[in-house]
């Protein structure tokens, strides 16, 4: 009974951790113990280990259970203490942690013990890494390689993290022979550094423009993001991705940005074992991360410990496996009974089914008989343009282009030829291309709206002649049914369609038909950027408040004052001024008034004095006024840099409600004529009433175009421009003085016209929508407003160290050295004038003379003693001239300099 209950005791506190066989009774020596040690901090590699032993065991006759400890990551002690009590608990297996390092103490110890142990994550040595389905380096090489070689590379960049990687660099070179391409290779490390722009820089400026980028799933992820801060990241440049994890990146941004990103991935997203894997991820820890244009949530990692699990499963179906429990501290030969058959019967196995990353199969101690999936960034996201076998030639296989547009179709667009109304010249929209030849026709112009129109002429099949149309977009009138501008030349026949910055209104829309928006906005106000205030005289005091110095001036005064009295009290501090004398017939204390004021500001100012404490009691207030100012100066240091270098910008308006007030007298206008003038002119809020007001009643507040508008607020005149938000945005990415003020008064689109009731309106519609979800407007929008002469504000504002303090910044430090400065001339100017007076008068002679005889001496900057007595001196024809000044008073008495 007693021995019964102690197994229960020991058995108890690790049950908890146990799951997978509740229904076998682990306990019972029914079920076979696996261990995971895991140093992932999100709980996928946990979630996926219990996921698949949960699968794997609905085919055992023998279950499973999975035991799971988590340490801190790089923790080699604590992963070591977990693991002997896995081996007290008597797991067959145990899987190790990320970090190399812990993996390898963790390794030896296993092979110790003859317990298999499985490494789900890149190894460098196979051979002594335990059991690991991660493809070796030299495939991932030879991939990269095939790879390389069909794009037709002669010369490019190898941009690797640490010098691991440069296995894949040396078995790429012994692939190329002595006639490969030329490699530059350059490294990267966010440990090195902090970031990677430097080494992007010298990619920019280096005349190659193909990268193969290896490195961890983490590196590689943020060079990518700086590479599109540094501006590499275009339609110049191709990168082949070397790591496995590239489906699980964040993408989205990389889409438009015409970059070739290709990749290589191990198992395909949509396979029935990597949904399931999704759906318990969900229901488990609240994710929601399904599967979504060829990208994934499930990392290589967590596939190979899945399908590790299942080679496990497998081979217990062949070979009867008991593990024992162990103890860590015994002798060398308690190990495993069978483990090491266990582990090599694993490596014998031939898997083809119900595994994430396809076929398992070893040479070896190396994983072979796999496959790549070759993968390409696009717009709709991930797409699977080849597969990689070994052995096998390699070659692109991209999806074929479906025709999007039929001949033979009812209302058919082909071979058409549309008039097409632009306004030129509204960059970005529309505008001449520079160029020293003479251009003609279509040729001569480039935009946005040049660019949208030939991708839907390429859709639909028609061709288009484009004319300017002016500035007058056009409005209707609806007393008088006449239209201006645009819209009148489609209602006349004149022209099929008109696409510019056109706000598509209900207005408009009874005179002539509008496509789908090709683009939402609104109206917003631009305005010169907030103007940096400059920094106050006495900028340095900021770091501390006003009550603070005031309290520490009053903790001074009262300090000094304390030492003085306490100096006074203190029998210790009254010392004999002359030690030759052993009887003296007066004492002397050191803490005068003016010594415990010197005291206190040298500790203030952490400089010390001459001056020490022999009291307990004066050392102990000592001692708490040192500590005193040591947080109060550490607290100033620490505060002082950040109060001299921000700058807090001010700004006249921050709202349109300020705007609508005339706050700081800042006139506002539109464009005369349009829909934001129109959107005034209707509204019924009262803050816009107002400004319509203001804007009718000062008609010189309104321009004919939305440039000269622009203009006007670079002016820098106090004037502020309502426009649509996408051209303010336009205008701020290539005017570093101008701001979008505020939050858009309203949400509205832009359409291209068309005559109402037009037969070819809903092919437009469509076309217009397959644009927008392969991705085309985003990427037209991101080429002319994110690259076309844009990115001189953010080149400048991409500042890698903190900014340069200037004379604004410490001009009160300035002034407080002159004024203390010229404060100690006056003083010394005074005392020095009193000591003239006095002595003149002692030797009964002229002050005059006295002080032109003091002065001569004061000048001779060549000597450093003076005389005495001098029988040249004025002071010698005195009747005193036999006495010295310094018989007649003390030093604390005469308060003058003593003569040598």
């Amino acid at each position: 009974m007693h021995i019964w209950l102690i197994v229960v005791i020991l058995l108890w506190p690790h049950e908890v951790h146990g799951y997978g066989a509740s229904s076998y009774g682990a306990a019972s020596g029914q079920a076979i113990r696996i261990g995971l040690i895991t140093d992932d901090s999100t709980d996928r590699i946990r979630q996926t280990f219990e996921h698949a032993i949960a699968v794997v065991n609905s085919d055992l006759s023998v279950p499973l259970v999975g035991e799971t400890e988590q340490v801190a990551y790089g923790n080699s002690v604590q992963a070591f203490t977990q693991l002997c009590r896995l081996m007290q608990n008597g797991v067959g297996a145990v899987f190790g942690p990320s970090a190399k390092h812990t993996a390898a103490h963790l390794l030896n110890a296993c092979d110790a013990k003859d317990i298999p142990f499985i490494y789900p994550h890149l190894s460098w040595s196979p051979q002594t890494d335990g059991f690991n389905l991660h493809p070796h380096p030299e495939d991932i090489a030879h991939a990269l390689y095939d790879i390389i070689k069909q794009f037709e590379w002669s010369r490019f960049i190898f941009c690797y993290e640490s010098s691991e990687y440069l296995t894949i660099l040396d078995h790429l070179m012994t692939l190329y022979g002595i006639k490969g391409p030329v490699i530059k290779v350059m490294r990267y490390d966010l440990n090195l550094n902090g970031n990677y722009k430097a080494v992007l820089r010298r990619v920019r400026k280096s005349e190659d423009n193909r990268i193969v980028v290896v490195g961890s799933t983490e590196g590689v992820a943020e060079l990518l993001r700086q590479a599109q801060q540094v501006g590499i990241m275009n339609e110049d440049y191709t990168y082949l991705v070397g790591n496995l994890d590239l489906h699980t990146y964040e993408l989205e941004e990389y889409k438009y940005s015409e970059a070739n990103i290709t990749g290589i991935r191990m198992f395909d997203p949509d396979k029935k074992e990597v949904r399931d894997l999704i759906e318990t991820l969900q229901h488990e820890l609240g994710e929601s991360e399904p599967t979504n244009n060829g990208s994934s949530p499930i990392t290589l990692a967590m596939a190979l410990t899945y399908d590790a699990v299942r080679v496990i499963a497998e081979t217990t179906n062949y070979l009867p496996y008991q593990p024992q429990q162990l103890n860590c501290s015994e002798r060398h030969d308690n190990v495993q009974p069978d483990g090491s058959t266990f582990r090599n019967y694993m490596r014998s196995l031939e898997i083809l089914e119900k595994t994430i990353t396809g076929r398992i199969f070893f040479q070896g101690y190396m994983r072979k008989g796999f496959s790549f999936d070759v993968i390409e960034l696009q717009p709709v996201g991930l797409v699977k343009v080849g597969t990689w076998e070994e052995g096998k030639e390699f070659e692109f296989k991209r999806p074929p282009q479906i025709p999007t547009f039929n001949d033979n179709e009812e209302n058919s667009l082909v071979n058409k030829t549309f008039k097409v109304l632009i306004s030129v010249p509204n960059k970005p929209y529309a505008s001449l291309v520079e160029s020293i030849n003479t251009l003609i026709g279509n040729s001569q112009y480039e935009g946005y709206g040049i660019d949208l129109i030939k991708e839907l002429a390429e859709k639909l099949g028609f061709n288009f002649t484009f004319h300017n149309g002016g500035n007058d977009y056009g409005s209707f009138n609806k007393t008088t049914n006449l239209t201006t501008g645009m819209l009148k030349e489609i209602v006349e026949g004149h022209a099929d369609l008109a696409i510019t910055d056109l706000t598509i209104t209900s207005e408009r829309e009874e005179a002539i038909d509008f496509s789908i928006p090709f683009m939402n906005l609104g109206i917003a106000i631009l305005y010169v950027k907030p103007q940096k205030a400059e920094p106050a005289l006495f900028s340095f005091m900021d770091p501390f408040s006003k009550e603070v110095w005031l309290y520490l001036g009053i903790a001074y005064l009262g300090v000094s004052l304390c030492l003085f009295v306490l100096g006074r009290l203190s029998p210790s501090e009254w010392d004999n001024p002359y030690p030759c004398i052993e009887e003296p017939e007066e004492l002397e204390n050191q803490f005068t008034i003016n010594n415990s004021l010197w005291f206190t500001t040298g500790a203030l100012l952490q400089q010390g004095s001459e001056i020490a404490p022999k009291a307990l009691s004066t050392r102990t207030i000592s001692a708490i006024w040192w500590f005193f100012t040591l947080i109060m100066v550490s607290s100033y240091t620490a505060n002082l840099a950040a109060f001299l270098t921000i700058e807090n910008p001010s700004s006249s308006i921050n709202s349109v409600e300020d705007l609508a007030e005339n706050k700081d007298e800042v006139q506002y206008g539109a464009k005369r004529t349009g829909s934001t003038r129109n959107f005034f002119l209707t509204s019924e809020d009262e803050t816009y009433m107002k400004m319509n007001a203001y804007m009718t009643s000062h008609p010189e507040m309104l321009t004919e175009t939305n440039q000269a508008g622009v203009d006007k607020v670079k002016a820098g005149t106090k004037y502020a421009f309502l426009m649509e938000s996408t051209s303010i945005e336009y205008n701020t990415v290539r005017e570093c003085n101008l701001k979008k003020i505020g939050e858009a008064l309203d949400e509205k689109g832009y359409g291209i016209a068309m005559p109402k009731n037009w037969p070819y309106r809903d092919k437009f519609n469509n076309a217009l929508l397959e644009l927008q979800e392969q991705g085309v407007l985003a990427r037209l929008k991101n080429k002319w407003w994110n690259e076309i002469g844009a990115g001189v504000c953010s080149a400048k504002g991409d500042d890698d160290g903190p900014s340069e303090l200037g004379v604004d910044n410490l001009s009160g430090i300035y002034a407080v050295l002159i004024v203390g400065s010229l404060l100690s001339f006056v003083f010394s100017f005074f005392y020095w004038c009193l000591f003239v007076f006095k002595k003149a008068k002692f030797y009964e002679v002229p002050f005059c003379d006295a002080l032109a005889e003091e002065f001569k001496i004061v000048i001779s900057f060549a000597e450093n003693e003076r005389a005495l007595k001098s029988a040249q001196s004025v002071y010698s024809r005195s009747r005193n001239s036999s006495q010295s000044i310094e018989s007649l008073q003390t030093d604390s008495e005469q308060n003058i300099p003593e003569e040598d």
